[in-house]
């Protein structure tokens, strides 16, 4: 069932993978990742939390420094200079689903900057930040300044990945799908990585040199900081037209990782098997 190895453009094989244990059983997997509780965000000795119709930020003993009212319920937040974006859920189902405003707050005071519309965001420096929307036709990324003025935009959207430039998994939910591992350069270009088979791949892990582990529809892909990729084992791979019936997800504790699959049966809906794979994760030949 599971073969590893590399293939792609070599580029990628800095890591390599092997499978130490295998598991499936009849099982769920909720839809969506569940947040762990805490603070929304953490940057110097201030934390950002939320709750249904409030932003809050308190200090390292706790002492609540400012509450900013919103009209839904914050499900994220991503701090830079002196500025704090948070993403929200609306209480009400609208066109965009249950889509909150993103609100752009002053870190010191919480006082609004800008409301915005995205469901997801990553940090950029200098108050920066990254915003996206997918549905309905719009798949894309914009860049706002500190002051929530429009400063870029890109035709992409996804799991968003910050270091050296900004890459996205994207995640066009298309079948068949037209996803894949990009980068964001300046004045609105792509720069077009590997392709993807799966239109929603789950949140990618990423690795201290920058290398992105990217679950796509049943195989584990590694892709580097210019797009290289290769593939470090082929799990379980999953028809093309067949990957609305997964899920999957990643997590990594030192150097294991542990790869889980939930695959709905043809003839009998709402049931699923789990597939769970534990994998040595180690340096390749490149990284040494």
């Amino acid at each position: 069932m599971a073969g590893c190895g590399e293939s792609g453009d070599g580029a990628g094989g800095a890591w390599q993978a092997s499978v130490v244990k295998y598991r499936r059983g009849a099982g769920r997997l909720a839809y969506g990742a569940a947040r762990a509780p805490g603070p929304l965000a953490r940057r110097d000795g201030l934390s950002v939390l939320g709750r249904t119709g409030e932003v809050r930020c308190v200090d390292s003993s706790g002492r609540v420094l400012w509450t900013a009212a919103c009209s839904g319920v914050p499900n994220a937040a991503h701090i830079s200079g002196g500025r704090v974006l948070v993403t929200t859920d609306s209480l009400d189902y609208t066109p965009w689903g249950h889509l909150g405003p993103a609100l752009l707050l002053d870190l010191a005071d919480g006082a609004p900057v800008a409301e915005l519309r995205g469901a997801s965001g990553a940090v950029l420096s200098g108050g920066r930040f990254f915003l996206g929307l997918e549905g309905y036709d719009v798949f894309d990324t914009w860049e706002y300044d500190r002051d929530g003025a429009l400063v870029d935009s890109w035709r992409s959207y996804g799991h968003y990945v910050t270091g050296t430039g900004i890459r996205v998994v994207e995640t066009d939910r298309n079948l068949p799908t037209g996803s894949r591992v990009v980068r964001l350069l300046p004045g609105g270009a792509v720069e077009r990585g590997p392709a993807l088979t799966d239109p929603l791949c789950p949140e990618p892990l990423v690795l201290a040199d920058g290398t992105i582990l990217v679950l796509d529809a049943g195989v584990l892909r590694a892709v580097d900081r210019r797009l290289g990729h290769s593939v470090l084992a082929e799990l379980l791979p999953v028809d093309p037209d067949q990957t609305w019936r997964c899920r999957g997800g990643l997590r990594r504790s030192g150097d294991r990782l542990t790869v889980t699959l939930a695959k709905e049966h043809r003839d009998r809906p709402g049931k699923q098997v789990v597939h769970t794979w534990t994998l040595a994760l180690r340096p390749g030949p490149a990284a040494v």
